[in-house]
């Protein structure tokens, strides 16, 4: 006989808190970006006035699991609904959240660079993109959303030395030399122009769309995501341009 929540006892111990935090990246004016919310700086809510991962409490009447979640967030603070979206761990403990023992569950994101309308929620000041390299010189973020994020840029970087993840960064159709573009701003290195462009084209990621509006207003081919489920994993990592 299947078994019912009804049929079970109550639970009698202490459940701690649970979030769902989603580190978004994007490449916008040239350079790698995360996009962080501003806690309010009055109230009874911890760590006013700071900067932190866009996230909340998982709500069990809405979200069917931690993706699920994962995806309200994101779509509720940039109106993307179906960006790259992987997970890239857990975190928890009692001393991270000072209203009691939490766990988060975090996932990054990755979003075209396109004219969004950034949302900073009701528990937000502000919302904003922030240039990664750049957030060495800012005062902590929340919680311990420093290391998070420390994380989610070294997991970004290492699996772009060998996956067509900078695709899911650019907005389609896109060309070869923005493919690149986008593969070294990643990186924060240049990357070898010949190797690129017969890795890339060898793979068979990327499908023809029609000639686009190149450098100096020369047409180049344009191209899209064959499959946008999952990245293309390659069989070595790429070589520095000298």
């Amino acid at each position: 006989m299947a078994s019912s929540a009804a049929s079970h006892p109550p639970i009698d111990f202490v459940r701690p808190y649970t979030t769902v935090d989603v580190v978004i990246f994007s490449v916008v004016d040239g350079a790698l970006k995360v996009l962080l919310v501003q806690r309010p700086a009055s109230g009874s809510e911890p760590f006013p006035g700071l900067w932190a991962l866009p996230g909340g409490f998982v709500d069990v009447a809405q979200d069917s699991d931690l993706q699920a979640c994962a995806n309200r967030k994101l779509r509720e603070k940039t109106n993307v609904a179906s960006p790259y979206l992987e997970q890239l761990g857990s975190w928890g403990g009692r001393s991270r959240d000072p209203r009691g023992w939490s766990a988060t569950h975090v996932y990054f994101a990755l979003i075209a660079a396109l004219p969004l309308t950034l949302a900073k929620g009701a528990n937000a000041a502000d919302v904003a993109w922030f240039e990664v390299d750049a957030l060495g010189d800012e005062p902590e973020l929340a919680f311990d959303h420093s290391e998070i994020l420390r994380a989610a840029v070294e997991r970004l970087r290492g699996k772009v030395e060998y996956t067509s993840l900078p695709a899911f960064l650019l907005p389609e159709p896109f060309t070869l030399p923005q493919l690149q573009q986008v593969y070294e701003t990643v990186l924060g290195r240049p990357v070898d122009k010949s190797g690129f462009r017969t890795r890339m084209l060898a793979a068979q990621f990327l499908r023809e769309a029609g000639h686009v509006e190149g450098p100096s207003n020369r047409p180049a081919m344009g191209y899209r995501l064959a499959d946008r489920s999952a990245p293309v994993i390659f069989p070595r990592t790429f070589s520095p341009r000298g």
